[in-house]
């Protein structure tokens, strides 16, 4: 039996997750299920875990943090993330692997399989802590992430980043805004997108909006600071965001100009 614990902040993850290795995996034992990377360190202290199914972007540490944790523990990693990059083929070069959201049925019992393979392989201390050492350093090298998986309250939503117009701000909300789509709501906060999208196609010019630049067709400081879209919708840019705004297109438009 493997023993398996689950790190996601949304309930929805969390519990989809649960049941789909209850009813397709029976050699998993799920000894605890956590919201955060701090309660996965606690699950960590208590049971002798041999497989983390992890989040990627959360509230407060993300799911990179706790590979300390894991390589301490001997634990193996998968990560279960809402988007898709390229250095997620690192992954599966290390024996490590990566679930997209949302999670196939076919694929998971393949990841279960894979690592009850490896728990049974005779090197599997040293070579694990080297793997997760390798994923950790793949993870982290800025790779260019081109896929997007917005919770929907019964699913995800699978996006395009170059179907983003713009990102608004609404309270604990992010307002996704799509080319030939209805706009999508997400519980996460604005930051959490800045942190995660390109930041050379996508520019936070006011407190609550990210824009896509690819969409940008004027800016100007006619009416106050502000950009003009394909889609004719206007802007404001505040001040203190201007010139590294300014920066931002110079630097994209010269980029686009030479492709």
């Amino acid at each position: 039996m493997l023993n398996v614990i689950i790190v996601d902040d949304e309930e929805f993850a969390r519990s989809s997750l649960y049941f789909l290795l209850q009813e397709n995996c029976e050699n998993v034992n799920i000894c605890g299920i956590a919201k955060s990377v701090d309660e996965a360190t606690e699950l960590l202290k208590n049971f002798d875990v041999d497989l983390i199914f992890l989040d990627i972007a959360m509230p407060g540490k993300n799911g990179f943090e706790l590979i300390p944790e894991a390589k301490n523990n001997n634990a193996q990693v998968v990560f279960t993330t809402a988007f898709d990059q390229y250095a997620l083929k690192a992954i599966k070069a290390n024996a490590l692997d990566y679930l997209l959201k949302p999670i196939d049925i076919d694929e998971l019992r393949e990841t279960v399989d894979k690592a009850s393979k490896m728990i049974r392989y005779s090197g599997q201390e040293t070579d694990k802590k080297e793997r997760l050492k390798n994923l950790s350093s793949a993870l982290n090298d800025g790779t260019e992430i081109r896929k997007l998986s917005l919770p929907n309250g019964q699913g995800y939503t699978l996006i395009e980043l170059n179907e983003i117009i713009r990102i608004e701000a609404d309270s604990n909300y992010s307002v996704f805004h799509l080319d030939k789509r209805d706009k999508i709501t997400v519980s996460r906060v604005l930051k959490d997108y800045e942190e995660l999208l390109p930041d050379d196609q996508f520019v936070r010019i006011h407190k609550s909006s990210i824009v896509n630049l690819n969409y940008l067709k004027e800016y100007n400081s006619r009416n106050g600071l502000e950009v003009v879209l394909k889609n004719g919708e206007k802007i404001a840019v505040s001040r203190r965001r201007a010139s590294i705004f300014a920066e931002k297109v110079k630097s994209y438009t010269s980029f686009t100009s030479d492709k």
